[in-house]
């Protein structure tokens, strides 16, 4: 039995000298070491070892055992190792060639847009002052002298998470809580999202606007007459033709819409202005008393004005985008333009 154990133990070392391959030192582990292996079968035909050999033998096959163990796993490790070189050698890299070209993302157009006009108003005294999306009913209906029952509640579409609680449907709730706090005189700009359940090519239900609000002694139609005047044309050109026309805001009075010439056809009369020559970019007006009466200014001391304007709309004519849904289905084609 120990002649046969020595045998075996060089048939299994010449096996391991000559394979190559994980598989075949896998076999030779299962032939010589598996539960039907070679060495396994002698060690289970052990009493037919004479008493004094038995404690040698044993010996020997737990001997055995372990050196073929080591020798495979050696050879296993060796093989693995050889692998890795193969695959490195077949996938080396080479680093004098140039690199891939990493895309850069670009400042969305309506913030875009939303800085070039908080810039403009900075150059005009005005700061910048934001407050919160989820409002209560009062900031942004009744406090700009739109109560409960005012039809012009029916202008402002509006989301109501409760009876007294709304997304706001515009930023002048934000000049209110400001005026509430701030004596005057004081020059404020409010960008910030506005929502309204409205969904079209040029209606989406959240969008962003921007209002502004200007308070103090002496302060005339002719005072908002020339600082939009002035911003309209920084932000379209000094060639840009304008006009105010009557309007009516709850908050304000009295009240101006302004336009400005079409910047599609150049005031000949296209789709975008619907044939007018004009396009509507702001509404505007001189602070109504009442406003003034809800935060405690003295409107007989005091007068003020103000405007607000959507940016979608304002990045559309500038850009000449036709369809406000383009801002916000992230398309990269779209955005990599600005």
């Amino acid at each position: 039995m120990i002649n046969e154990l020595k045998q075996l133990e060089k048939n299994a070392l010449a096996e391991l000298q000559t394979a190559e391959t994980e598989d075949q030192f896998s076999n030779i582990r299962t032939r010589y070491l598996g539960r039907k292996g070679l060495l396994t079968g002698l060690l289970r035909n052990i009493a037919q070892v004479s008493d004094a050999e038995k404690p040698l033998f044993g010996k020997l096959c737990n001997e055995l055992k372990n050196l073929l163990d080591a020798r495979i796993e050696e050879a296993l490790q060796r093989q693995a190792i050889r692998n890795k070189e193969d695959i490195l050698l077949k996938e080396k890299i080479d680093v004098t060639l140039p690199g891939n070209a990493i895309k850069c993302g670009r400042i969305h157009p309506v913030i875009q847009v939303r800085r070039e006009i908080c810039a403009i108003f900075a150059s005009f005294g005005f700061s910048v002052v934001e407050g919160p999306e989820v409002e209560l009913d009062y900031y942004n209906f009744e406090a700009l002298n739109i109560p409960r029952d005012h039809p012009a509640r029916d202008m402002q579409d509006t989301f109501y998470i409760s009876d007294n609680v709304v997304l706001r449907t515009h930023t002048s709730p934000v000049q209110v809580r400001i005026m509430e706090k701030v004596r005057p005189p004081l020059r404020i700009l409010s960008p910030g999202k506005v929502y309204r359940p409205d969904s079209d090519v040029s209606h989406t239900p959240m969008f962003h606007q921007i209002e502004g609000l200007l308070v103090d002694k002496g302060v005339s139609f002719g005072d908002l007459k020339g600082i939009l005047t002035a911003f309209l044309k920084k932000i379209f050109g000094e060639g840009t033709i304008l006009r105010f026309r009557p309007s009516f805001f709850p908050f304000t009075e009295p009240s101006a819409e302004v336009d400005i010439r079409c910047v599609m056809c150049d005031g000949r009369g296209c789709r975008v202005c619907g044939q007018s020559g004009w396009l509507e970019i702001l509404g505007s007006g001189m602070v109504d008393p009442a406003v003034f009466q809800n935060v405690n200014y003295d409107f007989e001391e005091y007068t003020g004005f103000a405007f607000g304007l959507g940016l979608e709309r304002i990045a559309m004519l500038k850009y000449g985008i036709s369809d406000i849904r383009l801002f916000f289905e992230n398309d990269i084609r779209f955005l990599k333009q600005f």
